[in-house]
């Protein structure tokens, strides 16, 4: 019996893999993070995050598809947070369900460091 239950287990844990993608992602890039949250191609909210404080610490969200850049925020201040002897600054938009095609990439860029994490929104 219990080896059934753990075929069922696994069984389980790759269907739920394979399952159909969406807009849920969570990526880093050196010192910059984004998170998307949504389902399908709509996205309900984005935010991310930079390794350390500093003054002037803004971000924005664009996208990318086939090429073409377009930006969808303007510069935001992000908010400096620390959590025990972690320090970053923290940034969020609520993008209230935005629909995007198939196949774009949204990136997050903040003013003060490199690295520009991008989360593919598909199907």
């Amino acid at each position: 019996m219990k080896y059934l239950t753990t075929v069922a287990v696994v069984f389980l844990s790759l269907a739920c893999a394979t399952a159909p993608a969406h807009a849920d992602a969570s990526v880093k890039d050196g010192k910059v993070g984004l998170s998307v949250k949504g389902k399908g191609l709509s996205v309900k909210q984005a935010g991310g995050w930079m390794d350390g404080h500093g003054t002037g610490v803004r971000a924005r969200l664009y996208t990318v598809y086939k090429g073409q850049r377009a930006d969808i925020t303007r510069w935001k201040e992000a908010t400096p947070v620390t959590a025990g002897t972690t320090q970053f600054s923290n940034v969020d938009w609520n993008l209230n369900g935005r629909s995007f095609r198939n196949g774009t990439w949204l990136c997050i860029e903040f003013n003060k460091v490199d690295g520009t994490p991008c989360a593919k929104i598909h199907r």
